[in-house]
């Protein structure tokens, strides 16, 4: 039967051992209630009955609700629901992030195939999904390959239904899945949690459509992998290190490719002006201020980090972007020391720049890849370093430079706050990641606390 005669009532905070709140209402002296996680679900779902009364709808006496607030049985495959959310987030995702979503969708997907017949080798498995389901065009729009459509095919029968997620046991599972690689091996820590935010993200998205009341993940008891913040202090290079080591990058290659020499600049932009690798790539002639003596300028604007062909718009193995975290138009002016305006003078004396501007290219004249410095990086360290040093996490990574030099900088007493605004980090996030590469902190506090207890003697 229908009624209209309804009352909703206030939320109800109900103090178990995990607290919960209640929405209670009576349709036609029947009472009905629902119990939410959180004051704001409930206060959500109170609302939308009220909204539902106030515009003369008839409520059920069996179950309490409206027809417009009836949950819809998801009405679509996992597989199916991925590719929407895909192409709804690809559009106006960075490249980095489109190859982060695919890797996380893969996965999941994966995870939720029933065990039927026919089922494709795991490698071909997920080299369909990874290379051709869940990157745009979709597979639908384009001709794959006999064995990856046969594959992708299979996906579609196999997956199991949407709404199985909001069974929690299939929820954890599936969340369980994610802390393995393909090799069986665990995965980071890093990398778990950024494929449950995408996961949680996508599960967002259908509520938006209506196939979930609530996130079901996100109600899931799953303990989180922890992710150290912190830099390692082994990986910071002091001033001496650091020196030796963009000398024995000028050594790499011999003199006559100058493979290395053409990377010194490169390197020490990292070093002496903390810049990313990405902004260091991307950096420019114009935006560059380098006086005959003193301090100079970089204008930093534009990011080259490197990703794969598929993920960008432009087909080009590196993306063309803005600064991290930043409006597209803004500008970062770091000042740079002295000892790198002499070393970028004397890089565009000897090397020019590239057609578009660009300071640093590999030996083409094309954009310097990651694994281009990578590589350059590591035989520099088995000249500069000794056996034990280079076994050692000590400046593994070019980007560890930057490490080195925040550190250095933080060390020397400058503001935190002028050395966040020369990262492009914000002071929190600065001083959490650098905490333990200050020296004599500990010192310093003990003295002041001693200092002010001797006032009251």
């Amino acid at each position: 039967m229908k009624s209209l005669d309804v009352k909703v009532w206030g939320v109800r905070k109900r103090n178990t051992k995990r607290s919960s709140y209640d929405v209670r209402w009576t349709v036609a002296g029947n009472v009905f209630s629902e119990q939410f996680r959180t004051k704001g679900l409930a206060d959500h779902h109170r609302s939308k009955l009220l909204r539902a009364s106030h515009a003369g709808e008839e409520f059920d006496t069996v179950t309490g609700l409206p027809d417009s607030l009836v949950e819809r049985a998801p009405s679509m495959t996992w597989y199916a629901f991925a590719l929407k959310y895909l192409a709804m987030k690809w559009p106006h995702a960075a490249p980095n992030t489109r190859n982060g979503i695919n890797e996380a969708l893969t996965a999941v997907t994966v995870a939720l195939l029933d065990e039927r017949p026919g089922r494709p080798a795991d490698e071909l498995l997920r080299k369909s999904l990874r290379n051709w389901a869940f990157v745009l065009p979709s597979p639908d729009d384009r001709e794959l390959p006999p064995d990856v459509a046969d594959a992708l095919h299979w996906v579609a029968k196999a997956s199991r239904p949407l709404s199985d997620l909001a069974d929690a046991a299939i929820g954890r599972a599936v969340l369980d899945s994610l802390k393995v690689k393909l090799d069986g091996t665990a995965a980071a820590a890093e990398t778990v949690r950024r494929k449950r935010r995408t996961l949680v993200n996508a599960l967002h998205y259908a509520v938006d459509l209506g196939e979930f009341k609530e996130n079901p993940i996100t109600a899931v008891r799953w303990k989180k992998p922890k992710v150290a913040n912190e830099v390692d202090p082994r990986v910071v290079a002091n001033p001496e290190q650091a020196r030796a080591l963009l000398t024995a990058v000028s050594y790499v290659g011999g003199y006559g490719r100058a493979r290395g020499r053409r990377l010194v600049g490169l390197f020490a932009c990292m070093y002496y002006g903390a810049l990313r690798p990405a902004e260091v790539v991307g950096l420019t002639e114009a935006d560059l201020k380098l006086p005959g003596n003193g301090w100079g300028t970089a204008l930093l604007n534009r990011t080259r980090p490197s990703v794969g062909k598929q993920w960008t718009d432009s087909g080009e193995t590196h993306d063309d972007r803005g600064l991290k975290n930043r409006p597209v138009e803004e500008v970062r002016p770091v000042p740079i020391p002295p000892q790198l305006v002499v070393m970028l003078r004397e890089h565009l004396e000897t090397f020019g720049a590239a057609k578009d501007g660009r300071l640093f290219t590999n030996e083409r004249g094309g954009v310097v890849g990651s694994s281009t410095y990578y590589r350059v990086w590591q035989e520099a360290r088995m000249l500069a370093l000794p056996p034990a040093a280079v076994a050692s996490p000590l400046a593994a990574r070019p980007y560890d430079l930057r490490h080195s030099a925040l550190s250095t900088w933080l060390n020397a007493g400058v503001d935190p706050t002028e050395v966040a605004a020369r990262a492009g980090n914000s002071v929190e996030v600065l001083l959490s990641r650098y905490a333990k590469c200050i020296d004599g902190r500990q010192e310093i506090v003990n003295r002041k606390i001693e200092e002010l207890l001797s006032e009251y003697e």
